[in-house]
């Protein structure tokens, strides 16, 4: 039986169903042909019904088909030259998935047949494969996108009350021992009561999940029995992985996500997504032609001035070209729908100065930024930064335009470099502490431009910096060279597991000490899931390829006593505006109060002067912040304040005598919290004059009533 084909529509790009049938629309500037293929089964060797488009309006192939339901299966195939060294690679024996799929059914089997040239040939990525991909590459799925979201809408937490929580889908859950083993490691036990009972009673605002968007292993991985676990080799922009899908492949991940979402907004809790717009799955000239490459290679990525071969900004083999107009709508047309459609709260992008490059060098007012900046969707949500590539002069902290928030890796080596001994300046500890305003204030930007981390999912877990020098790596394949060498780390006297008491209990300090740090900071905390009950990936800080009980997180041998320090520390911050300011701090007296907003102390009660901030061998120094100083109003427009609070930090390794300034800063101090110990309250009162010990490699926290 003949399919109908009529005329459709160039947009909206991708497979659209509106009930009668779907348009079918596809970007390919230099294809001289464009066939869409219908498949039955996701096991089908070959198409079913294969369609060839005879409506192009400008760069965009499209058809409408009446008559297909949700769940159809499709692919493409893309004709034109195949000129390596023009930057065209087509090949029609190649089907391909489109790059606006809002499912992809299954996921890749690695063939030779996927690859646009013939492997081991003699002439590498210049000969040409006849042979067909289509019963090894996944199908895209025609999806309805109805649900009900019976009015569960997201909370809109403002960032300065904001506290994220880094986690995987499948990490987080896969030994969850209160999650039904059928949906462990998917979208639906994110949404199970105990995972959000256990996220509302740690107190994170937001979790920040990493890719799922559906990506690729690559092939010497696969062949090592090792995976892409973390995800960073996205190669359907629209598509929820199905990797993550309880009950189906056909379009069920798509409602499965969606319900994820709808119960963690329903606890109050938001959903970033981690995205991965710098390159795709296809690797360099040597990789797969699974979609862009086969679609139109010219008009997707970054190629060299020898257009055989591409950018690399990434490490990865390609770069997406995000200064021509078709991939910045693919990246915006992505993240609106990722909004719009699926309701996530922002995105957190990785390796970001990739998408900033213009020619060779960043630009913060590239394009990419002019786009965002401009969309009313776009720019309204939570757009946070990883502000770094591989290519020259892409460590750009700092550099990001206003309406953006930063990982700040200068606030993590810092904090990292305190707290183990090494040599730092305190002037650069009460930068950092305060919200970095040298990197953010001279932009118009806040406080909340900052987020605040020790750790990340790339690199040692809390645990691990506190329990290791040197990285330990060798389940992954690659003889101990992958990964970061230079972890400012500090195993505390033995390095991995030891039955030393002492060691063990300055480890757990070390940990207390850190939290505390970030928890108390100015700026947006992130927390990694496990860090907060000591969770260990073995001394392992390159975990991206190991799916298995090293990235897992160990539910049933968590530490509860740091797990619940940390819900604690998290209620104190959250109590506390002081902790968590709109605005910066000024260092000048209030009015009407004579009290500086913030000032910093030495252990003999004297302030700092200049040249006390200059010393890198100095350890230990004291913070006063003034409850009546944070300069904001309310929802209902009245003056916030707060207690006032004097923190004192020793990373020495002896204790040391605090002496209490005079009572101008406070009459009556109450220790809230001392990292020597595991639990947070209220205890022990001191008074102006008073001397404070403050034990070797510890925090002690006080507070005084501002009213006073």
């Amino acid at each position: 039986m003949e399919t109908k084909v009529l005329t459709g529509s160039p947009y909206p790009l991708g497979a659209t169903y509106n009930g009668e049938g779907v348009n079918f629309s596809i970007y390919a500037e230099n294809a001289e042909g464009v066939e869409l293929c219908l498949f039955n089964k996701t096991d089908d060797p070959t198409e079913s019904v294969k369609i060839r488009f005879k409506e192009r309006t400008h760069q965009v192939w499209h058809a409408f088909i009446p008559g297909i339901q949700p769940g159809q299966l499709y692919g493409y195939r893309v004709h034109g030259p195949f000129d390596p060294a023009s930057g065209h690679r087509f090949n029609a024996h190649k089907l391909l998935i489109d790059p606006y799929a809002k499912a992809i059914a299954g996921t890749l089997e690695w063939d030779d047949s996927l690859f646009g040239y013939e492997v081991g040939h003699e002439k590498e990525d210049l000969s040409f494969s006849k042979l067909d991909s289509a019963p090894y590459i996944p199908k895209c799925v025609v999806v309805d996108e109805s649900f009900d979201w019976e009015g569960v809408k997201s909370p809109k937490i403002p960032m300065h009350k904001s506290i994220i929580y880094e986690t995987h889908v499948k990490g987080f859950t896969q030994m969850h021992p209160d999650i039904p083993e059928e949906i462990r490691g998917t979208y639906l036990a994110m949404a199970h009561p105990a995972t959000i009972e256990y996220l509302k009673n740690l107190g994170v605002t937001a979790i920040e999940l990493m890719p799922i968007h559906h990506f690729i292993t690559d092939r010497h991985l696969k062949d090592q029995g090792l995976t892409n676990y973390w995800g960073y080799n996205t190669i359907g922009f629209f598509a929820p992985d199905v990797r993550y899908a309880a009950n189906g492949i056909q379009g069920e991940q798509v409602r499965e996500f969606k319900e994820m979402v709808k119960a963690l907004h329903q606890a109050g809790i938001e959903v970033i997504l981690d995205v991965v717009y710098n390159h795709t799955g296809e690797g360099n000239q040597m990789g797969p032609t699974l979609s862009f490459r086969g679609i139109d290679n010219a008009a997707y990525y970054r190629l060299t001035e020898d257009p055989r071969y591409y950018m690399d900004y990434t490490g990865t083999g390609n770069t997406l070209n995000a200064m021509m107009p078709n991939v910045l709508r693919l990246i915006m047309d992505s993240l609106r729908y990722w909004i719009q459609e699926m309701h996530v709260d922002g995105f957190r992008f990785d390796l970001a100065s990739t998408l900033a490059r213009e020619l060779h060098e960043v630009n913060k007012l590239s394009s990419f930024f002019d786009v965002i900046h401009q969309d009313p969707i776009i720019s309204q949500v939570k757009l946070i930064a990883e502000p770094w590539d591989i290519g020259e002069g892409g460590y750009q902290v700092g550099k990001f335009p206003a309406g953006w928030a930063e990982w700040n890796g200068k606030y993590r080596d810092c904090m990292r470099d305190y707290w183990i001994g090494a040599d730092s300046m305190l002037g650069e500890f009460a930068e950092r502490f305060m919200g970095s305003s040298d990197l953010y204030q001279d932009d118009y930007r806040r406080p909340t431009a900052s987020i605040n981390f020790i750790t990340a999912h790339d690199g040692f877990t809390l645990h691990d910096l506190v329990s290791y020098n040197e990285k330990h790596n060798d389940a992954n394949g690659e003889n101990n060279q992958d990964g970061e060498s230079h972890n400012r780390s500090w195993n505390c006297g033995a390095e991995g597991p030891t039955e030393d008491n002492e060691i063990n209990a300055l480890r757990s300090k070390q940990m207390r000490n850190m939290l505390t740090t970030m928890l108390l900071s100015q700026g947006v905390p992130m927390i990694v899931a496990g860090d907060e009950f000591a969770r260990t990936q073995d001394g392992n800080n390159n975990a991206y390829c190991q799916d298995n009980e090293i990235s897992w997180l160990d539910w049933a041998n968590r530490d509860e006593s740091l797990q619940n320090f940390t819900a604690q520390l998290i209620a104190f911050r959250k109590a506390h505006p002081s902790f968590c300011r709109r605005k910066w701090f000024q260092g000048m007296p209030i009015k009407g109060i004579g009290l500086e907003d913030i000032a910093w102390f030495l252990p003999e009660g004297d302030e700092m002067s200049d040249e006390h901030w200059q010393n890198d061998f100095a350890r230990s120094l004291a913070v006063f912040l003034n409850g009546n100083g944070i300069r904001s109003l309310n929802d209902d427009g009245e003056k916030i304040t707060d207690d006032h609070f004097y923190i004192l930090f020793n990373a020495y390794h002896e204790a040391i005598n605090y002496k209490l300034p005079s009572d101008k800063y406070g009459k009556e101090w109450t220790k809230v919290i001392n990292t020597e110990y595991d639990t947070i309250d209220e205890h022990d009162t001191f008074y102006p004059g008073d001397e404070v010990t403050v034990q070797g490699r510890s925090i002690i926290v006080l507070k005084a009533n501002s009213n006073l």
